[in-house]
């Protein structure tokens, strides 16, 4: 049985493949420390996500304890997040807490911290020495190596059979913060050097990163050790069990200058200078807590860049992004932060702090859980419901998806060959989602419609000199791709179409006269 690859299907579009057929993650990311305790995950984790209707679960492995003596390696904890989410049927996505993460070394060994001359940190402008090992740290960036080739060498062995595992996340939210690049000695011998051959084949241009890169140099620096160092640890982990790798990325954001943002992570500007020096990563993913979540995934969803989302807000909103994130955008991957939340009751919820958040740019609805447990439930279920008819559309023209962009986006226009279609948007509301749709359009006349908080409207082309009327309206649902139709809807329900705070599903069939 074949490794869990990504690769271009028969219609071009970056897709992952598990056991050979396409695998689509409706998933969860769960909190940083949960996965630390074989019994809090019997316990409490695993309990908390059965009902969400989720086929994978995003979850991470942590080297300090996998190696808390340096050179012996202890996978009890790996292994028992790996046999769990077997027994729970659930797909596993291993974040590597190595080296860094969330722009510092927070995972890393103590016997690693305690030596901070062999390991040394990046450092200010003014000598001051950070929480963060230096990417330029050659012996830091090998024992990662080392740690992460042996737990690859470890999940072939107890996995390779199963597939559990199916995609690996190399470190998390890398980058450095409160400044703009490293000012260590060894990192300030290289940054006044020229920029790597390799890096200037790939740019036609030489010259210092100053002179190639100007204004934007120490952020390029950065990306460039950064992305090397990744590429060391996640290639050699490949070599040893060869499943595919991606890197994560804490936006880009206001105020939008480097090191109030983590500086050198794959974010948008520097993506070309990552894939370059990390050609064994498939996707730099969004985490995405901003309110305007639908232009992050437009921006990031590339030919080059197919959109694995690790990390979004787990409010009532999302279950409208994983609508167009799929419908719209082919994502392999949409998965809310802290999915075991949605078990609790909103008042329980322990939400980071006002002045954290502000700090961040996060914005603090994306923590609200009010009526999002339910919804995302219904919405990963007819997801599933829906993937017989996705794969035969999606990639066409005959499937179309939009959702609410902003404050400012009433409605959106799509268009199919003998119909267009205006899609109004429900207003935003608290514990509510934002209007989406699909639709696809399975012959001539006939649509089948996906939505929630919207109300859709449909016209003849322009310049056709026809009348349109609904000639049949049903409301029904979808199982494995078989529509399976309710109520036939005519009169008042026909005149005020539309759908609510929970996903439906409906069949219309138009007539021009």
């Amino acid at each position: 049985m074949s490794l869990p690859v990504v690769k271009r299907d028969e219609k071009g579009i970056p897709t992952l493949y598990v056991h050979d057929k396409p695998f689509f993650m409706r998933s969860g990311e769960i909190h940083n420390s949960n996965a630390s305790d074989p019994a809090y995950l019997e316990e409490k984790l695993w309990p908390a996500l059965r009902g969400l209707n989720m086929n994978a679960v995003i979850a991470p492995v942590y080297w300090e304890l996998i190696e808390p003596t340096e050179g012996a390696y202890d996978f009890s904890s790996a292994e028992s997040l790996i046999l769990g989410a077997r027994k729970e049927g659930l797909k596993l996505c291993i974040l590597w807490f190595g080296l860094w993460k969330n722009a510092e070394s927070m995972y890393v060994p103590a016997w690693m911290k305690r030596d901070t001359e062999t390991y040394f940190r990046a450092e200010k402008v003014n000598g001051e020495k950070m929480t963060t090992v230096s990417p330029l740290c050659a012996a830091a960036v090998e024992k990662d190596r080392q740690a992460f080739t042996a737990l690859m060498r470890r999940i072939r062995e107890i996995d390779s059979e199963d597939n559990t595992v199916v995609v690996m996340q190399v470190e998390n939210e890398i980058g450095l913060l409160g400044t703009d690049r490293d000012y260590s000695e060894t990192a300030q011998k290289a940054f006044f050097a020229p920029i790597p051959g390799k890096l200037a084949a790939a740019l036609g241009k030489s010259g210092t990163w100053e002179e190639v890169f100007g204004e934007d140099a120490g952020e390029s620096f950065m990306a460039w050790h950064f992305a090397s160092a990744v590429e060391t640890i996640a290639a050699s982990g490949r070599k040893e069990y060869d499943l595919p790798c991606y890197a994560n990325a804490w936006l880009r954001q206001s105020p939008w200058f480097p090191g109030s943002y983590p500086s050198g992570g794959p974010v948008e500007r520097v993506q070309p200078i990552w894939r370059t020096a990390a050609p064994s990563l498939f996707a730099f993913g969004p985490d995405i807590y901003v309110p305007y979540c639908a232009d992050v995934m437009d921006s990031y969803a590339t030919d080059e860049n197919p959109l694995f989302i690790p990390e979004i807000r787990k409010d009532a909103v999302a279950s409208s992004y994983a609508l167009y994130a799929f419908g719209a955008k082919n994502a392999i991957c949409f998965s809310p932060f802290g999915i075991e939340d949605l078990a609790l009751d909103p008042g329980q919820l322990d939400k980071p702090p006002m002045d954290l958040m502000i700090a961040l740019n996060i914005d603090p609805s994306a923590f609200d859980i009010t009526g999002s447990k339910d919804c995302l439930a219904a919405t990963y279920d007819l997801l599933d419901q829906l993937e017989p008819l996705y794969l035969q559309y999606r990639g066409t023209g005959h499937l179309k998806a939009c959702v609410r962009h902003g404050e400012t986006d009433y409605s959106a226009f799509l268009r199919f060959a003998d119909y267009d279609f205006v899609v109004k948007y429900g207003p935003r509301m608290s514990g509510k989602p934002l209007g989406a749709l699909w639709v696809l359009e399975l012959s001539e006349d006939r649509f089948l419609l996906v939505g929630l908080n919207c109300t859709p409207e449909f016209h003849v082309k322009p310049g056709v000199n026809r009348k349109l009327d609904i000639l049949r309206l049903e409301e029904g649902r979808v199982v494995k791709g078989q529509w399976i139709p309710g109520r036939v809807m005519n009169g008042d329900e026909k005149m005020s179409l539309r759908f609510g705070d929970m996903p439906a599903a409906m069949l219309v069939e138009l007539q021009r006269f």
